[in-house]
């Protein structure tokens, strides 16, 4: 049983950028919603929908290097179902990231026909490209323009302006902020956001959500837990148990024989957020 705990983080700026979002969408012909494979579902903002209403939209799965492959796939098929564009991609690589335009072009065909009935040949397709923090949106689109167009970085809330971009003939990329919603009632989603670093850990007590992701890791992935750390994970232990375990084996001992339990949970998440457990995906779809 997880440790309930209370996440929540939605800095000022969110509230601006999501009134930029809803003021530019009309400027657009589609929506790019990146998020992160690793929690396709939680990555996805609720309130988009509200905010792009009915563009047409292209979904692109992000980090698939660092996701279950076989979850990505059954993923990119849920979506797929429900109308979406789906792209598999890893921006760090490069990795499936020329299937973008071709995808954004098949789904706009209708719109360039119409812009070719009125005589606007070659006039730019454009997209607005939306994610919450973290989900790797500036690196996606500095990979798809060939060049360092948008300002990247691993922690959340880099980008705070809009940009426009333009990537290739005839397309025009809106990058926006990452904006999350203003309170996750679920205690599952928060989570998984504050896992992957969606959140920022300042904010959270990171002992306890090092020890909740040992026990989704004991859960699904128990394997990497025994290759990683060394120990068979007891499915009646509590996450902290485990955490102390885990610990042990790595030698970070204080005073007296005890764990340094801090710097356990610390060492866990970044080996989490860096793929080195391997590749894991929190979430499956219904």
């Amino acid at each position: 049983m997880s440790i309930e705990m209370n996440i929540q983080w939605f800095p000022g700026h969110m509230t601006k950028a999501r009134r930029m979002m809803e003021e530019q969408v009309r400027l657009v012909d589609a929506v790019c919603e990146i998020v992160d494979a690793r929690i396709p579902e939680s990555s996805r903002n609720p309130d988009l929908a509200d905010m792009v209403g009915q563009k047409p939209r292209v979904m692109i799965l992000n980090r698939i290097d660092q996701a279950d492959p076989d979850m990505t796939r059954r993923w990119a098929a849920h979506y797929q179902k429900l109308g979406y564009k789906v792209v598999q991609t890893d921006s760090q690589s490069g990795k499936g990231v020329n299937a973008f335009a071709p995808a954004l072009r098949e789904l706009l065909r209708d719109k360039t026909e119409q812009n070719r009935a009125k005589g606007q040949v070659g006039k730019a397709l454009r997209a607005m490209v939306v994610g919450i923090p973290n989900v790797g949106k500036s690196s996606f689109i500095n990979r798809v323009a060939g060049r360092k167009a948008a300002k990247a970085s691993d922690r959340p809330g880099v980008t705070r302006g809009k940009q426009w971009i333009a990537v290739g003939e005839g397309l025009e990329l809106l990058d926006t902020p990452g904006i999350l919603w203003p309170r996750f009632d679920n205690q599952t989603v928060g989570e998984n956001l504050a896992f992957t670093g969606a959140v920022r850990d300042e904010i959270m007590d990171r002992e306890t959500l090092a020890a909740n992701l040992l026990l989704r890791l004991r859960d699904q992935y128990p394997n990497r837990i025994e290759e990683r750390y060394k120990f068979t994970p007891h499915p009646a232990e509590n996450g902290y148990a485990l955490l102390e375990t885990a610990g042990r084996k790595r030698g970070f001992l204080i005073s007296g024989g005890e764990v340094d339990m801090e710097r356990m949970a610390a060492v866990l998440l970044d080996e989490f957020r860096g793929g080195k457990l391997g590749r894991i995906t929190l979430e499956v779809p219904e």
